[in-house]
């Protein structure tokens, strides 16, 4: 009885040490880049996460398992230019766009039309990549993102909202929730570990392959949930709901106590209401 319930004891780790080998990041090359992801595989229904500025593949951690445990395949890339991405300028022009590259890594994996799911910097490029390939995305997941709109009402507003010293503030005090960063000094520990290894020393940002506008958005069919932290001082609530009008199909939801890094500072909530969203799509 004890050798069983000793088992038993040691299956979450040994599980956790199986998909840790079965999750391993693998590179591949594609025009311009080799570009470092993760690949769940299986025969679910493709997922693709997009990173914010201030991460890399490593900041979905916690969502990984609970969107294979829900029954997805799950794929996530640094962006070129960030964690191990590296751009390669002998095989394509730079810097590229990272919907250029999501669309080169999705012909790769070969992936049936797939669900995006995109945080802070990952949202401009889900609106991005879906106005672009609408027939290649199921849903989006857009959360605590200012969408990077090409339009004088939300720099207006960002301008209002933006106190003076507020972007020489650390990345950490301007994007993760005080209520986080009061009560899990570990998580937030590792939050400021993540960004600093995030985008590589002297490696320029991608632009959008368009802008992102309200006639653009106004474009975009695609059923999507718009989630929003309630305590996100960069991307508040009001300015998320000015864009997020302009979509077409649009559901808009909130995550109580939770800051610009809303996946990792409330991964329960934001996972069960992104999976949930994902499953009526």
């Amino acid at each position: 009885m004890r050798f069983w319930l000793a088992i038993l004891a040691a299956l979450p780790s040994l599980i956790s040490v199986c998909c840790a080998q079965t999750w391993a990041p693998k590179s591949v090359a594609l025009p311009g880049v080799t570009l470092r992801y993760i690949d769940t595989a299986g025969a679910g229904v493709p997922v693709v996460l997009l990173h914010a500025n201030t991460g890399t593949i490593e900041s979905w951690a916690t969502q990984i398992p609970d969107f294979v445990q829900a029954g997805y395949r799950v794929i996530a890339f640094d962006r070129r230019g960030w964690g191990g991405s590296l751009a390669d300028p002998a095989t394509g022009s730079q810097p590229g766009t990272v919907a250029g590259d999501l669309d080169a890594l999705a012909s790769v994996l070969k992936l049936s039309p797939f669900h995006i799911v995109g945080v802070a910097g990952g949202g401009f490029v889900a609106l991005d990549y879906a106005a672009w390939r609408p027939e290649r995305v199921r849903s989006l997941v857009v959360a605590a993102t200012s969408a990077q709109l090409d339009e004088t009402e939300m720099k207006d507003f960002s301008k209002r909202i933006e106190f003076q010293g507020f972007r020489d503030l650390p990345p950490v005090h301007r994007e993760v929730g005080a209520s986080y960063r009061g009560g899990n000094p570990e998580g937030t520990k590792r939050w400021m570990e993540l960004e600093e290894a995030s985008q590589q020393k002297g490696a320029p940002s991608q632009a959008l392959r368009t802008p992102n506008t309200y006639a653009k958005l106004e474009a975009i069919a695609t059923p999507t949930l718009v989630l929003a932290g309630d305590s996100d001082m960069v991307s508040p609530p009001a300015m998320m709901r000015i864009w997020s009008a302009h979509l077409k199909n649009h559901e808009f939801d909130f995550v109580p106590d939770a800051g610009h890094s809303i996946s990792w500072e409330q991964p329960a909530l934001f996972n069960a209401k992104a999976l949930a969203f994902l499953a009526r799509h």
